[in-house]
Formats: C-alpha cells, structure tokens, sequence
C-alpha cells in the first residue's frame, strides 16, 4: 500500500485530492497539509511514501519544503503538483529533488499513475513540462551567464539603475537592456527583481 500525503495550502482542492485516490486499492492517503513547513512534519510523523506537493504556499513553498525532505525524509518521493510550468518554476522544483512535476489539470488517472512510478523511484513530467526541460537542453549555453552579463546582473544587484550601470560598463544602455533580456531569457524569468533574486539562488551574485 502507497501511503500519500496530500500538501496544498487550499482546502478544497485536498479535498479533491483525497477524493481521487478514494477507490485505489493501492493507495491510501495518509493525510493532509496547508503548508510546507506542516508537509514537512507529517511526511515525517506518517511515514508518507509519495507526497503530493504544491508549489506555491505561504510561509515554506512547495520547493524549500522538498529540499527539506529530500534531506531529512529522503524515502518520501515528492511529486509537484501545481498550475505553474514555467522554467522559474520547474527547475529549482526538480534541482530541490522532486521526483515529478504534474499540472493540476492532469487526469485522475494520471494522476495515479504518477504516484505509482514516484513511490517506485521512477520519474514523472507533464507533457509541457518536458518541453521546457528539452529546450533548455538545446539552448546554446542555455542558463550559462557570460561574463559580461554577470556584470550587468551584479551592477542591477547593487541598485544601479540601466545608465549607471552602462556607465560602469562603458557601453551603451541599449546594449544593457540587450544583455538583461538575454539573463531574463536564460533564467526563465520576466523582471530585474526576478533575476536578481534568481542569481543569489544560483550562487551568481556577491
């Protein structure tokens, strides 16, 4: 019997959950939890083989709590289970030690099947998920900063605005704002708050 523990910050939708695995006979839920630092110690205390892991909660998200388990509850398989499949999302989830990254518009038999192959050891990916993975692959120097691009990110970390930072540079704001699209690109992000902060995590900036 796979025991699964359900962790979402929305009561309906772990009641739409428990729901769904109602009828399996190799599957029992274990139980339920509204945020990260909570999945976390009922992993623990339940002995949850798979657990159902939403990505963005209040306090601990969905990530921070997978690291958390991957070291300290490494038999409980953690499998992603949310709305977000951009690379921002996905990435640090499967760097954290996710297991598998599904959309919560997956089919509840998919859904089962994709506990089944966690609590295996096996890997699962949503279609679209995949997609993001191949072509960050295929990038050339795909999520690689050059050099200068380091630069510009480290100048923006330290609030410098795109003239000063060109200033610094000695080049044009122009070719600042060309080299903040190419780290947005890479980083799979939109915004300066973003990448900056996706930097630190990367260990980029000082």
């Amino acid at each position: 019997m796979i025991r699964l523990l359900i962790v979402d910050d929305h009561p309906i939708v772990r009641g739409g959950l428990r729901d769904t695995f109602a009828d399996a006979e190799d599957i029992v839920v274990v139980g339920e939890a509204g945020d990260g630092a909570e999945g976390v110690a009922r992993a623990k205390a339940l002995a949850a083989d798979v657990v159902l892991m939403d990505l963005r909660m209040p306090g601990t998200d969905g990530v921070a709590a997978t690291a958390i388990l991957r070291e300290e509850a490494p038999n409980a398989r953690v499998l992603i289970l949310t709305t977000f499949d951009g690379e921002s999302d996905v990435l640090p989830a499967i760097e954290a030690g996710a297991f598998g990254y599904l959309l919560k518009d997956a089919l509840p038999e998919e859904l089962a099947r994709a506990v089944r192959a966690a609590a295996r050891g096996e890997s699962v990916l949503a279609p679209s998920v995949t997609q993001h993975l191949m072509g960050q692959v295929r990038r050339p120097g795909a999520g690689t900063l050059t050099d200068r691009e380091r630069q510009v990110l480290q100048l923006v970390a330290n609030g410098s605005s795109n003239r000063e930072a060109a200033a610094a540079l000695f080049i044009g704001e122009a070719s600042i704002k060309t080299h903040l699209q190419h780290i947005y690109d890479k980083f799979g992000v939109r915004d300066r708050a973003s990448a900056v902060a996706e930097g630190y995590r990367r260990r980029l900036l000082t």
